[in-house]
C-alpha cells in the first residue's frame, strides 16, 4: 500500500485552491483575481509569478467549445426561438467562464513555481 499526499499537499493542488505554492497555508489571491504581494504565513514573494492571459485562453477555448457546440446541438435537434437560447446559453457561459478562472490562474502560477519558470535572459559568451 502506497501514501499519496492530498492534492493540497502538491504545489498544484495548492494553486488550484488558491493557497501558496510553497506552505499552502496562505492564500495566494487578494480578491477574486488580484495577486497578493506575498504570501502571508511563509514570505514567499509573488513576484516570479506572470500568468498573462494564460488562464483567460484556456477558459475562453474550452468554455466557448462547450457552449457553441451545446447550442448548436440544441439548435438542430430542437430548433427553439432565439430567446431559448440566450436563457440557456448566456448564464453557462457566465458560469463555465468565471468559474474555473481562478483556480486556472492559481493553476499556472503553481506550475511556474513548480518548475521554477523564470523570465528568459540571454547568456552572453566570453569571446576566445
Amino acid at each position: 500500500m502506497t501514501d499519496h499526499a492530498p492534492t493540497g499537499d502538491l504545489p498544484i493542488g495548492r494553486g488550484l485552491l488558491g493557497r501558496c505554492p510553497r506552505c499552502g497555508e496562505g492564500h495566494l489571491f487578494h480578491g477574486f483575481l488580484d495577486l497578493r504581494p506575498s504570501c502571508e504565513k511563509c514570505g514567499l514573494d509573488y513576484g516570479f509569478a506572470d500568468a498573462g492571459d494564460g488562464p483567460a485562453v484556456f477558459v475562453i477555448l474550452i468554455g466557448g467549445f462547450i457552449v457553441v457546440f451545446a447550442a448548436l446541438a440544441t439548435e438542430f435537434a430542437y430548433q427553439p426561438p432565439y430567446w431559448v437560447h440566450a436563457v440557456l446559453w448566456l448564464p453557462l457561459a457566465l458560469i463555465l467562464t468565471l468559474g474555473p478562472l481562478r483556480p486556472i490562474k492559481g493553476l499556472l502560477i503553481a506550475l511556474q513555481y513548480h518548475h521554477k519558470a523564470r523570465e528568459g535572459r540571454l547568456e552572453r559568451r566570453g569571446e576566445n
